[in-house]
């Protein structure tokens, strides 16, 4: 599928939104990924295509992807995504996966997001909002820094609170301190057999927290994993 380069957006120091416009509706559900296909000049070993879970939700026209550039050591890859001017067009593949919300409203929802993987719950929330749909969710997300913190706009306008956990705060920050844990999360709301918890960011990370929280009691298919390869944990 085509899609054209429309603009993009800063949303903190080191992450930035894409927009693009398809030649076509794109059919989609809030929390999946595609592949994108960027060729560029003398590609890394890491090649010309990557995969971005969709930070847009499926009611909007622009599809948009969000990511976050390394400060050093960047790949040709982010390098040729950051230099897109308008107008290019670039080619991704069916949106596919099953991060997504579970089919029944009622379900208590706890979202878990380190970093980057933040994206999903993006797409989300938005679609929450833009069907008025209400669910029961709790929603946690590790960052790094104060800087870190971003997508205000979106939490506010789903009506949904965020606790923020900052691994490097700066002695002026008021929230939660450290790493997130099993422990902080189940402390979020006491979770009966019906909660799911939906688990997204680096590799590492996933890995760490559903086996914390299958430790203390949730059962495996309670914890929904989602991870992001090439990222470091919060």
């Amino acid at each position: 599928m085509k899609i054209t380069f429309k603009h993009s957006r800063q949303d903190t120091p080191s992450t930035y939104t894409f927009f693009f416009e398809p030649t076509r509706p794109v059919a989609y559900t809030a929390g999946q990924f595609i592949e994108l296909t960027l060729p560029h000049d003398e590609p890394d070993d890491r090649g010309s295509k990557r995969w971005f879970t969709l930070s847009s939700s499926p009611k909007q026209e622009l599809i948009s992807i969000t990511t976050k550039f390394a400060v050093t050591n960047g790949s040709t890859f982010k390098e040729a995504l950051r230099q897109l001017k308008p107008g290019t067009v670039l080619t991704i593949s069916d949106p596919m996966g099953d991060f997504v919300l579970p089919k029944l409203l009622q379900t208590p929802l706890v979202f878990v997001a380190g970093g980057i993987g933040i994206t999903p719950f993006l797409s989300m929330l938005q679609w929450l909002h833009d069907t008025n749909e209400v669910r029961p969710i709790n929603l946690l997300h590790a960052v790094a820094s104060e800087d870190d913190i971003a997508f205000q706009d979106v939490f506010d306008n789903a009506r949904q609170h965020v606790t923020t956990v900052v691994s490097q705060p700066t002695p002026a920050w008021g929230g939660e301190r450290g790493h997130v844990t099993s422990e902080m999360i189940l402390g979020l709301e006491k979770p009966t057999a019906d909660t799911l918890v939906f688990v997204s960011g680096p590799e590492a990370l996933v890995e760490k927290l559903t086996k914390g929280l299958v430790q203390s009691g949730l059962r495996g298919d309670q914890v929904v994993g989602d991870y992001f390869p090439g990222y470091s944990a919060e």
